[in-house]
């Protein structure tokens, strides 16, 4: 009589009974981490194994992402705002992932193109912000506009200047732009280097004077800006309250204590402001 063997639904499911379920299984539905995943004799159960291989995937594509600049420049200005295109010293892919340097300082063609503008504008702006890929560019193309769309509302007579979107972008490279620009503040949106739950998460970074040679130490940081993690109205309202404080006080990073109300209802908000480490 041939062997009858459970359905692949069932195995699946962790019907089998060489599949043991975690005691912790009731904890999964407070957190996306890889808890509770059970157990198959000495191994994962074959559903956490592929799930496990799937998200690592969607955070090499990530990484690997080229950003559409033209469709967020087309996007931009259907918003009204000006846009200027930059890249840094790295050239490629490749070389941005294995010379971290290289993508914290403009190549030789963008400074002309940053020069232009201000010599074209009189007036410095109080605020720019620079569109950066990242570690992510997915991230940049999903949450970049609806996080600009909650924040510019709210700046006031603020003089904002032009959209910079950058290729091949790291953080540092805000500051550099900035001073070009004679920007009093810079806000770098960039895509985060991706988890294996989240390949689409964007980081705000906020400068106060920029200019080459700051450090981390310097700048605050939002982070896990994304739907599953900080919201973008929740992300522009910290923001706007960083940028307040900074142009009070003078100065961004372990000098600004991040002191934002918290939402209704008393609830903690993801993504703290603190000071970064190095990237």
């Amino acid at each position: 009589m041939a062997k009858r063997f459970p359905s692949t639904k069932a195995a699946n499911d962790g019907q089998l009974s060489g599949v043991r379920p975690d005691p912790w299984d009731q904890l999964r539905r407070y957190t996306p981490a890889r808890i509770a995943l059970g157990r198959a004799g000495v191994s994962l159960p074959t559903r956490a194994v592929l799930e496990f291989d799937m998200a690592h995937a969607c955070a090499r594509d990530a990484v690997h992402h080229r950003l559409d600049a033209a469709a967020l420049r087309e996007a931009l200005g259907a918003r009204g705002h000006a846009t200027l295109e930059v890249a840094s010293a790295a050239g490629d892919r490749q070389t941005y992932l294995r010379r971290p340097d290289l993508g914290r300082r403009l190549d030789a063609d963008s400074r002309p193109v940053l020069d232009r503008w201000r010599a074209a504008h009189r007036d410095e702006p109080d605020l720019v912000l620079v569109l950066a890929d990242g570690l992510s560019a997915l991230a940049l193309e999903r949450h970049a506009l609806p996080l600009i769309d909650e924040l510019v509302p709210g700046l006031g007579e603020l003089r904002l200047g032009p959209m910079v979107i950058a290729r091949q972008a790291r953080v540092a490279l805000g500051d550099e732009i900035g001073a070009l620009l004679g920007a009093r503040q810079v806000v770098v949106l960039i895509g985060e280097r991706p988890g294996l739950s989240s390949p689409d998460s964007l980081g705000l970074y906020l400068t106060h004077g920029p200019r080459p040679g700051r450090t981390d130490a310097e700048r605050n940081c939002i982070s896990n800006v994304r739907p599953e993690g900080l919201s973008c109205v929740a992300a522009a309202r910290r923001l706007s309250f960083l940028m307040r404080g900074a142009r009070e006080l003078g100065a961004s990073g372990i000098a600004l204590k991040d002191d934002t109300p918290l939402p209704p209802g008393g609830a903690p908000v993801p993504g703290d402001g603190r000071p970064i480490g190095p990237r």
